[in-house]
Formats: structure tokens, C-alpha cells, sequence
């Protein structure tokens, strides 16, 4: 098989140690499944500022441009904080989404049968929970202009950014949203904030329109972002597919992982529009972040970022069954009673980053 060009960007805190469990299942699948993997290495982050002065050196931008996927660990840290803000580590995430065109974050909340007890909701609200937020990734408040901070004449300062969408992105990310809505139960719900934000109003007339015009099958429903945060932890099984701005995607996403026990079990894949081949630029990673207080003991959750390689192989690379094998393994490793500190539970074994990765490993050898 071809070898596929996998650029792995690390980053800083836990980016590090999960990241290592993520090459050893590459190092399985070269082995027992015959798969090949281009694979180089860089900076981004914290760690790449200390190294270059940038969070997101060109050379490395360049290498992510190129590769048929990234897989990204975590960005940030104290040690970076006083930095100026255009070299802060986090403005590197921003910007390699930013230039690779990764409009589209996909984040599934899944709650598995094994983790039902580590919600801290009833098990009886989220056992069987399988929801898919979808987000806006390149525009509204995190990249609109004018943004910034002056001084007013006063000697008061005031602090602005701009919430801006146009027709084009809200219909683009409205067909990713349709096009998944279409493949799992044919409904979908928008989610925005009409009754005050006129940019918000154009993003549901654009929704309701496009649904009307390409997919009078699935069904549309629309909802408020502070009711939708509120029904999140009421009542999430009443939603499927997700589909909203930026920042409501981010906290948004945010609230469901926690539905699920930990932010150290939700991957995310982050989406460009598709070429003339059906090729997109992808970027994939856990949605934790570096969680520098545990960073370098040893007691990382690795298994979003394994899931994220996961998605990595289905969305990429067309590897479904391959896939489906790795998730599979951190079902049963689960199943079996193994647990990281965040998701751990009264009668289950806790273990390390490194140990949960082995335990992945020699679940593969047996599925295998």
C-alpha cells in the first residue's frame, strides 16, 4: 500500500505523552497490517516559539499544506502567557486552521457503555448518547475584523471584535451539516442566536433556505444557543447532528464532552473543502487541551487522541475497517476495567498514559 503522509504536530503538555501512544498504533499498523505511513515531525505551539519565535514556523505550515493529514496534540501552557498575543501559542492553532482552509470541525460525543457511570449526569440521561457537533471553524468572532484593543479620548479602553459571516461560509458548512445529517438519522439542528445577533439571523435564513432547495429530506430544526447549552445537559439525546457558528461551536462542544465523562475522550476533525479529486486538507485532535498541570507525570488520557487517528484513517485515508479496529480496542480496553484519573471510577483500575497505551496495543493483537 502507498505510504500516506501523516505530519504529526505535537505541541506542548500532554500533546507530548499522547502523542507517543498514538505512534505506537502506527508502529502496529505498519507491522500486522501492512499499512505504510510517511511520517515527519514539527513544532507548533509554545514549542515552536521557543525554537523559532513563532508559534507556526512557514517550513511547518508548509509541511501541513503538503501532507494528506495532521495530527496535532495541544497548544499552550503558563510558561507562555505573557507573551505578546500575536505570539501566543494558542494564535499557532488558529492559524494553521486558518490557512489550510479547515472550515469544517466535526466533534463527536459519544458516551460508550463502559463510561456511562463516569458522567457526572444520570446514566440513565446520557447511556447511548451519540451526537455529532458540527462547527464553523474559520470565521465569526475569532477572525472577524475590525478586532483589537485602543485607547478612547478619554483615557478609557475598549476591546472589540467583529461577529461577520457571509452567504458562501454559512452554505458550505450548512452542506457538511446536511451531507453527515443525511448519512446518520436525516436530522438536523442549527444553532444560533437570531433573536438578538443580526449576523445570526442571516444564518438561519441561509440554513432554512438551503435545506429548502437541496435537502427537503432532512429534517431542520433551529434552537438558541443559551437554550441548546441548557438541553445539552437536560436532555442530549433529543439531538443528532449539530451545526453552528464558531464560538457557540466551541463552547458547545465543550459542554457535550463533559457529557461523556472526560474532554480526554473526544477526538475532532477538522475539514476543508473538497478538490477536484474529492481530496480534502485535514487536521485532527483531541479536543483537550495541554493541561500543563499534569503534563510530563505520566497521567494523560490518550485515548481522544487515539480516537482521533481513528477519525484520521476514516475521513482521510478511506480506512474505515481500520478504524473501526482501534475503536473497537478502546471499547473492550475500557470494558476490561482500565481507566486514566479522569474518567476513573470506584472499582476500575487506574493507570498511566503509557500503560493505557499498551493496553490498546495488546487489544489490537488480539482483535487483529
Amino acid at each position: 500500500m502507498a505510504a500516506k503522509k501523516l505530519l504529526i504536530l505535537p505541541g506542548d503538555g500532554i500533546g507530548v505523552e499522547v502523542m507517543v501512544q498514538v505512534r505506537r498504533i502506527i508502529e502496529w499498523m505498519a507491522k500486522r497490517r501492512n499499512v505504510a505511513f510517511d511520517l515527519s515531525e514539527g513544532l507548533i505551539g509554545g514549542s515552536a516559539y521557543d525554537v523559532h519565535g513563532t508559534p507556526l514556523a512557514d517550513e511547518t505550515l508548509a509541511d501541513a499544506m503538503a501532507a494528506d493529514a495532521v495530527l496535532l496534540g495541544a497548544v499552550g501552557g503558563p510558561k507562555w502567557d505573557n507573551l505578546p498575543f500575536q505570539d501566543k501559542p494558542e494564535r499557532g492553532l488558529l492559524k494553521i486552521r486558518k490557512e489550510m482552509g479547515l472550515f469544517a470541525n466535526l466533534r463527536p460525543a459519544t458516551v460508550l457503555d463502559a463510561l456511562a457511570d463516569a458522567s457526572t449526569l444520570k446514566a440513565e440521561v446520557v447511556t447511548g448518547l451519540d451526537i455529532m457537533i458540527l462547527r464553523e471553524l474559520t470565521g465569526g468572532l475569532y477572525f472577524g475584523e475590525p478586532r483589537g484593543i485602543e485607547t478612547l479620548p478619554n483615557g478609557d479602553r475598549k476591546g472589540f471584535n467583529t461577529l461577520v459571516y457571509t452567504t458562501p461560509e454559512i452554505v458550505r458548512i450548512g452542506r457538511v451539516a446536511f451531507d453527515l445529517a443525511r448519512k446518520r438519522s436525516k436530522r438536523l439542528c442549527s444553532v444560533d442566536k437570531a433573536n438578538v445577533l443580526e449576523c445570526t439571523v442571516l444564518w438561519r435564513e441561509e440554513m432554512i433556505k438551503l435545506q429548502q432547495t437541496e435537502y427537503p429530506d432532512v429534517e431542520l430544526t433551529h434552537m438558541y444557543v443559551d437554550n441548546a447549552a441548557m438541553q445539552l445537559v437536560r436532555n442530549p439525546k433529543q439531538f443528532d447532528v449539530m451545526v453552528t457558528e464558531n464560538m457557540f461551536g466551541d463552547i458547545l462542544s465543550d459542554c457535550a464532552a463533559m457529557l461523556t465523562g472526560s474532554l480526554g475522550m473526544l477526538p475532532s476533525a477538522s475539514l476543508g473543502a473538497a478538490d477536484a479529486d474529492g481530496k480534502r486538507r485535514a487536521l485532527y485532535e483531541p479536543v483537550h487541551g495541554s493541561a500543563p498541570d499534569i503534563a510530563g507525570k505520566d497521567m494523560a488520557n490518550p485515548l481522544a487522541t487515539i480516537m482521533s487517528f481513528a477519525m484520521c484513517l476514516r475521513y482521510s485515508f478511506n480506512m474505515d475497517e481500520d478504524a473501526e479496529l482501534i475503536e473497537a480496542a478502546v471499547k473492550n480496553v475500557l470494558k476490561g476495567g482500565l481507566r486514566t484519573g479522569d474518567i476513573m471510577q470506584p472499582g476500575k483500575a487506574k493507570v498511566s498514559t503509557t500503560v493505557m497505551g499498551e493496553a490498546i496495543v495488546r487489544e489490537l493483537d488480539k482483535l487483529k
